[in-house]
């Protein structure tokens, strides 16, 4: 019998408005497709936005470190020539001092070399100051010298005009380059100061530049230079043995005597690279040195303790809501449904009052002037001049945290245990065994999807919370999350932060992955 679909006589079968019936079929389904992502999109963009691009920001600032790059790219390059001997290392050349010269020219009038500064000084304390006093010192260089000794022997020299035609002439740049490099940064100081460039006289360092490329280029070079100011150029380089030279190594150290230490060029050259793992190794206690990797000292060295601290005290806190929440949970799904609602409000209640307010109750609860330390000095369990300090410390955060994140124990707990069937336990009883056999070896079992799901939600709660342990927590009882905050408000080192936020992510994801190789995550269960 032949396929009447494929049948030579009949031909493909059709839908009602003549199309073969397989390629409507794929229509239908590409346009149900396309309708359930339209439904979906929305959601989608809300995650992209407000978690997937904060994740990938906090990762990108993590090891950015383009504004060293940026800010002195000539003295980066110079540098890649020098290297730093573990400190005993000479200061570089006066090539380098040239480049650093015209870089901070061009940030001073940007007002970049504040932020160079306050980034580097996370590396080596000072560099902010010596940043902002050189500044503020490199308009009074010596450097104007050469400016009078260019002006002195050709007075066309401080026109501007003649400037503006001699760089934009073919080939000044194989002639002259330094001095084209420094004209770049001169033309976007102009544009900055809205002024027009043929109306304003160069400043001090591209007359430096011009006649370090005097000195540096051979006379043929000169020479072969055609182009506009030609017999200016020519000139200047046969009467260049007549000029005052001026060294810029010697104008730096007269500013701050720092910039003779090795120390200062070899932190400027460690991080010079447009991407660093230097917040990644401060975040572990190590540090990105001109030397190499290096050990923070040791009273610097604090988030590997903060980190373990955060993890113990996150695991104290869930198994303490474990012990506290089982019970309330097993209460309230085996009581009637009526007094359980009841309860449950109460258990809601803390939902309704603000963290603050919660937090701060405990602080009155457990000061040793305190409600708790005043009962117990009552009852005579301890003298007035030996109460208990139970704030500011680990405890104050344990406690004020157990309470703060019980429901979310609780809740996940009773929606689970409310499914368990009563008549379970009966029949374990029914077949001799004991309370507690038939509640460890019947009840317990099918209650630990829900101890699963309230132990990740508290667990990953607790691990990131900040605002409680900062308020009860002192010195001994906060965690690495108000060391991110602090770096975000305070510090203003967001790459650190940024750092110390990736670890502890991938921290939680590796016990995450930890946790579903052991348990399963489709053991959770919410009910």
């Amino acid at each position: 019998m032949t396929d009447a679909t494929n049948s030579p006589s009949t031909g493909p079968m059709l839908s009602a408005d003549g199309t073969p019936l397989k390629k409507s079929l794929q229509i239908a389904l590409r346009r149900q497709k396309l309708r359930a992502l339209a439904l979906v999109a929305p959601l989608l963009l809300f995650v992209l936005i407000s978690f997937i691009a904060p994740i990938a920001d906090m990762l990108f600032r993590s090891v950015e470190n383009e504004i060293v790059s940026e800010t002195i790219p000539r003295t980066v390059i110079a540098l890649e020539q020098w290297d730093y001997d573990d400190g005993n290392a000479a200061a570089p050349s006066e090539e380098v001092y040239a480049a650093l010269y015209v870089d901070l020219s061009e940030a001073e009038e940007f007002k970049t070399h504040t932020r160079l500064g306050s980034r580097l000084n996370y590396e080596t304390t000072g560099m902010s100051s010596l940043l902002r006093k050189t500044g503020r010192g490199i308009g009074r260089m010596d450097t104007d010298e050469y400016t009078k000794q260019f002006v002195a022997l050709d007075p066309r020299w401080e026109d501007p005009a003649i400037w503006v035609d001699m760089m934009q002439s073919p080939g000044v740049a194989d002639a002259l380059p330094e001095t084209a490099s420094a004209w770049q940064s001169w033309q976007r100081i102009v544009a900055n100061k809205n002024d027009v460039l043929a109306e304003e006289q160069p400043d001090d360092f591209i007359y430096t530049m011009l006649y370090r490329d005097l000195a540096a280029q051979p006379a043929s070079a000169i020479s072969a230079y055609s182009g506009a100011g030609a017999d200016m150029l020519q000139a200047a380089d046969n009467a260049l043995d007549g000029f005052e030279p001026v060294s810029l190594q010697e104008q730096f150290v007269e500013i701050d005597k720092d910039w003779a230490d090795a120390q200062i060029w070899g932190t400027v050259k460690a991080f010079s690279s447009p991407y660093t793992a230097g917040y990644f190794l401060s975040s572990v206690d190590l540090q990105l040195t001109p030397a190499g990797i290096e050990p923070q000292p040791e009273n610097q060295q604090i988030y590997m303790l903060l980190f373990g601290r955060t993890l113990f005290m996150s695991m104290v806190i869930m198994g303490s809501c474990i012990l506290l929440g089982y019970p309330i949970a097993y209460l309230l799904s085996n009581l009637p449904l009526r007094t359980s609602n009841l309860l449950l409000i109460l258990v809601l209640l803390p939902f309704w009052t603000s963290l603050l307010v919660r937090t701060s109750a405990w602080k009155v609860l457990l000061q040793q002037q305190g409600v708790i330390n005043d009962i117990l000095v009552w009852l005579g369990l301890v003298g007035d001049g030996d109460r208990l300090v139970m704030i500011n410390n680990q405890f104050g955060t344990i406690v004020a945290m157990t309470h703060i994140l019980l429901p979310f124990m609780i809740l996940p707990l009773y929606s689970v245990m409310k499914t368990i069937p009563p008549s379970y336990v009966r029949a374990a009883k029914s077949l001799g065994a004991t309370n507690w056999t038939a509640f460890w070896r019947v009840y317990f079992p099918q209650s630990v999807p829900g101890i699963g799901a309230g132990s990740i939600l508290v667990f990953i709660l607790s691990i990131g919370y900040y605002i409680t342990p900062e308020l009860v927590g002192g010195t001994t009882g906060t965690f690495i999350s108000n060391r991110i905050a602090y770096h975000i408000s305070s510090s203003l080192n967001w790459g650190l932060a940024a750092a110390l936020g990736t670890i502890l992510l991938a921290v939680v994801l590796l016990l995450y992955w930890v946790y579903d190789r052991i348990v399963g995550i489709d053991n959770v269960s919410l009910g």
